[in-house]
């Protein structure tokens, strides 16, 4: 009855509440804030409704010169702010942003070293800023930014006593939410990350130290900025973690709860051991396997030094041990971080002692157990928990099958035959019927997706091991991974290992993020689509009777789609290790075909290869700096006096001389046809070769260090992270492409401004390039380049953009992608005229590309200012004048359209009057249609 009576008064309670609130009447504003936060509470679904009528009294009061009612104040709108539901976060942003809310609590908090306010009121203001930063992107650049808040709030951390150190250390996780802030973080050198590091150690209390694990991981989150943090501080950190991961051994006498939440912050900011490099030495010399095995087997030592230990007595005390679940919630951690470190090991990588060899081997034996159990729970997978556990273990044995370690590789597969040695048989029937019957028309579906991965990753390990190689191979097994790819590509189903490997994705971090651009994952977005290539590739090899029939040509074409319409390295890696079997080396794409038809284009040749029979072929010094260095004559790359260290030439004339085509005779050792197919590879991106043509194509691909297609010829599938050979040409640009420009890009000088070249005493602004680059990727270049014309033969080109623009378009034509422009809370903390400066470039670029021909770019660059409209109409005003002073209509009537819900606005006060009457005709029309409901922008 009473929630009844709450829920029918809530309204009036609010109304009154905000009245009392705006009256700031010392008297009583205290007890309606106590009211206020009781309410929130207890009732937070049901207020939902009226916490954003609260927002603007309860910031007007953090100012209050009552210090008791500032703080309840805080505390009020901090529970009214972490209550909020997340549909309406927009909503309630434009009222803090009305009601300087941020502003306020900044000033407050910039006030407190000397003032007379209690920590109290200091702890609660920046728990209130910490839940505005993590709730609201753009609010993280602007802080930031505030150097003397950042003073403060670190000589406060230094000072102040333990509450107030936790409270400063989530507030600079909440700011590491945002990528730019990170990075500057960590390019402001050591002291972050040496008191963060602090934060960390054994010596401080649990609370602190949770809070500076939080900040690590959001510093820490991207291969860059691991690489950063470990080249400052990578043992001190190691050994931080190590520490937090040992502390269940040494916590007895401790709060569980805290310990496990210890736990897994630590075990957390161990997966940096998914990116390469000299952190996986430390974690190693650390003890990384003990304390893994540790984590995994109660009292593991006791029972090792009762007696030696027999392969299967090992089996046995692993097992015993699993079935414990002892800390069960961190196996997939576990499995995680192992696999990691086995993928990433030396070659000649061996345990430092018999202990060590002993702690790895039982590591390993419980990985295989764990992959056993996988394939007997079959279907009844069925919680998110047991699929993490399921996935990341069996996962982990794969990896660790395919480690660069040739002692971890021999090791996994010699114990996994050991433990499949009873029951394997058994067990891959029934994988097999599993992935059959999970891969059916009636079956197929998201649901079913993570079992079917964990299937597939099963299946791969079997093919491993050669006393299992023809029961996999038998039956219908590349039929059904081809049907199971042809149906990612088509998009039947998509389903991203984030989604059921909980362990490494479900973080709260991944959610509220911003001003992130990262690369794709290396094995993408859909693990159903990787791990059936995976799959196929280990069919392919070891199946001898793929014949030349329907299945072939299926299997062809299907793989060949794979690396025209998929953009991650590991699928296409494992797409094209396929097609090794077939005589293709390389990734041939429908949508990039290289610059094979500029082999027999003689004009723009500038080096001859002379084979010991007289005959030659004429190449691009260019393109063979880029893809082949080692073909290139020494010479090529003279280190002079005249060279700095960072090949900055001063010395070189205004006018660029055209290179004299150079000979260079080859040994006659060489094999002409090798060479013939290494340059195809060079030029084309693929080389198709028979299986003798390939073996000296191998010979002469490593000699010249070309080691993806050293790779493929080896039908080798490469380690995990191995990028894909690029298409990208801006190195050209730089010094290493210098000596061979032909051609000089001038800009138009919109405005005065100081100019000097890297290269050259030109003093305009320009760039460096090379006719035949720009003429293989635009078809206007190419066409002026061969007109025989006057300019055909001119030294540099006249290009009408500013030079903001001239970067932009020749960075596009030599990397094949548009620049990005500024986003996220750098973008948000513009003004308006800041973006337009910002824009301008993709204006005048998308104007020149259909003059140039380059009907990609003119799209790429529409599509890339009308993303920037949508977060600022008041822009769409500045766009359209621009557009129009370029006669690009249908930039400036899409320009309108987002102006059409202001129009009204707009014509009140008199904004429209600079434009002239078409525009607002345009303008007025969009509105019109935005009434009618048939056009415009209504967001």
């Amino acid at each position: 009855m009473f929630c009844f009576d709450i829920q029918d008064s809530l309204a009036d309670i609010v109304e009154a509440l905000v009245w009392i609130l705006h009256c700031k009447s010392e008297a009583i504003v205290g007890m309606a804030v106590n009211v206020v936060v009781k309410l929130v509470s207890s009732n937070s679904s049901m207020m939902q409704l009226y916490l954003t009528d609260l927002i603007n009294p309860l910031s007007s009061l953090l100012c209050s010169n009552n210090l008791e009612v500032a703080t309840s104040c805080a505390t009020a709108l901090n529970m009214v702010l972490s209550n909020l539901s997340v549909k309406r976060e927009k909503q309630v942003w434009e009222i803090v942003k009305e009601a300087k809310t941020l502003i306020q609590i900044i000033r407050i908090i910039r006030e407190f070293p000397g003032g007379t306010q209690p920590i109290e009121n200091f702890q609660e203001m920046v728990s209130l800023l910490y839940t505005i930063l993590w709730r609201w992107p753009p609010s993280r650049y602007f802080v930031w930014k505030d150097t003397i808040l950042i003073k403060v709030l670190e000589d406060s951390r230094i000072k102040s006593h333990l509450s107030t150190k936790v409270a400063v250390l989530k507030l600079y996780s909440a700011l590491a939410l945002c990528n730019k802030v990170a990075k500057e973080l960590l390019g402001n050198g050591e002291a972050i990350l040496t008191m963060m590091v602090s934060c960390m150690d054994v010596s401080e209390p649990l609370a602190v130290r949770i809070e500076g694990f939080r900040l690590a991981q959001h510093l820490v989150a991207d291969e860059q900025r691991c690489i950063k943090m470990t080249s400052l501080c990578s043992g001190p950190l190691i050994k931080a973690i190590i520490g937090g991961m040992r502390v269940w051994r040494l916590g007895s006498g401790k709060g569980v709860n805290d310990l496990v939440s210890l736990l897994d912050e630590a075990c957390r900011l161990a997966l940096i051991t998914r990116w390469p490099g000299e952190h996986h030495n430390h974690f190693w010399e650390q003890g990384i396997d003990k304390v893994l095995l540790d984590l995994l087997l109660e009292n593991f030592d006791k029972q090792a030094l009762e007696h030696p230990l027999t392969p299967q007595a090992r089996i046995s005390i692993a097992q015993q041990g699993l079935d414990t679940n002892f800390l069960i919630a961190l196996r997939p951690y576990i499995w995680e971080i192992f696999g990691w470190l086995a993928v990433h090991c030396r070659k000649d990588f061996r345990p430092s002692a018999d202990r060590n060899e002993l702690y790895i081997d039982m590591l390993i034996t419980c990985a295989c157990l764990s992959f056993v159990e996988a394939i007997c729970k079959g279907c009844q997978i069925s919680e998110n928990d047991d699929t993490s556990r399921s996935e990341s273990s069996s996962r982990a044995v794969l990896v660790m099958m395919h480690s660069s370690s040739t002692y971890i590789a021999s090791k996994v597969r010699l114990i996994l035959s050991g433990v499949l040695e009873i029951k394997g048989n058994e067990c891959l029937k029934r994988l097999l019927y599993l992935l059959d019957y999970g891969s059916s028309a009636n079956n197929f579906g998201s649901a079913n997706i993570p079992k079917t991965v964990v299937e597939l990753v099963c299946l791969i390990c079997y093919s491993g091991l050669p006393e299992f190689q023809k029961n996999v191979t038998r039956g219908d097994g590349i039929r059904t991974l081809v049907t199971s790819i042809r149906r990612c590509l088509r998009n039947e189903v998509c389903t991203s290992r984030r989604s059921f490997a909980l362990h490494f994705y479900h973080n709260v971090f991944y959610e509220r993020t911003c001003c992130w651009m990262t690369a794709e994952e290396w094995e993408g977005k859909d693990a159903l689509l990787f791990y059936s290539l995976w799959g196929l590739a280990e069919l392919v090899q070891h199946s001898s009777d793929i014949d030349h029939s329907h299945i072939k040509s299926n299997l062809i074409k299907t793989v060949q789609e794979v690396l025209d319409n998929v953009s991650a390295p590991g699928p296409r890696w494992l797409a094209a290790n396929i097609l090794s079997y077939f005589g293709v080396y390389g990734f041939p794409n429908k949508h990039d075909k290289g610059f094979g038809r500029a082999l027999e284009d003689k004009e723009h040749t500038d080096l001859q290869l002379l084979f010991a029979n007289g005959e030659s072929v004429s190449v691009h010094k260019i393109i063979l700096a880029v893809r082949c260095p080692s073909l290139l004559p020494p010479e090529q790359f003279p280190q002079s006096a005249e060279t700095t260290d960072n090949f900055l030439v001063k010395d070189v004339p205004r006018k660029c001389c055209p290179m004299l085509q150079k000979e260079v005779r080859l040994s006659a050792r060489v094999d002409q046809q090798a060479l013939l197919k290494l340059l195809d590879y060079v030029y084309f991106g693929y080389v198709e070769a028979g299986e003798d043509l390939a073996r000296k194509l191998k010979t002469l691909a490593k000699s010249c260090n070309m080691q993806p297609l050293f790779l493929m010829l080896c039908r080798k599938i490469p380690k995990w992270g191995t990028p894909i050979p690029s298409s990208d040409f801006t190195d050209a640009l730089g010094p290493l492409g210098f000596q061979f420009a032909d051609i000089i890009l001038e800009a138009e000088e919109t405005e005065k401004m100081p100019w000097a070249c890297s290269f050259c005493s030109l003093l305009v602004p320009h760039m460096h390039a090379h006719k035949f680059i720009l003429q293989s990727r635009c078809k206007y270049l190419q066409a002026l380049f061969l007109s025989g014309m006057q300019e055909s033969h001119s030294q540099s080109i006249k290009v009408p953009v500013s030079w903001e623009a001239l970067i932009k378009l020749v960075r596009l034509i030599y990397s094949r992608k548009l620049p990005d422009p500024p986003f996220g809370c750098l973008w948000d903390n513009m003004d308006t005229k800041e973006r337009l400066y910002e824009l301008k470039p993709y204006v005048e670029v998308y104007w020149l590309a259909e003059f140039w021909i380059l009907e990609d770019v003119q799209e790429a660059c529409f599509t890339t200012i009308i993303s920037c409209l949508d977060s600022d109409r008041q822009l769409a005003l500045e766009v359209m004048k621009l557009a129009a002073g370029f006669s690009l209509w249908k930039l400036a009537e899409v320009a309108a359209d987002y102006m059409a819900p202001i129009y009204h606005k707009l014509r009140d006060s008199g904004v429209l009057e600079q434009l002239d009457e078409l525009l607002i005709e345009l303008v007025r029309d969009a509105s019109v249609r935005l009434s009618q409901g048939s056009g415009g922008f209504s967001g």
